[in-house]
């Protein structure tokens, strides 16, 4: 099926940080990496206060699945490092 204006599936995902400081650099990190298949996903990532806002627009439901996947496991690697080794490495000390 071949259409000249595809339809494109959006998703937004609201993520809390403890602080917007973190909210920040979770963007910052995850932000680094480029979709991998940049004609047919979209992201965008902001940060509202302590919340980090991603919004995916993706050319079928199988992408929007995959690129959430990866996008939340990075997350959840971002929240386990922040979590292991933020307060020690804003204060400069080491564990």
């Amino acid at each position: 099926m071949s259409s000249s204006n595809p339809s494109w599936h959006t998703i937004t995902i609201r993520i809390p940080f403890e602080s917007e400081k973190h909210a920040s650099i979770a963007k910052q990190v995850i932000e680094v990496d480029r979709e991998l298949q940049p004609q047919a996903v979209l992201r965008e990532l902001s940060v509202e206060n302590d919340i980090l806002i991603a919004t995916f627009k993706t050319l079928t439901v199988r992408l929007s699945r995959l690129t959430v996947n990866a996008f939340l496991e990075n997350v959840d690697l971002v929240i386990r490092t922040l979590a292991e080794f933020g307060e020690d490495a804003e204060k400069g000390t080491a564990a």
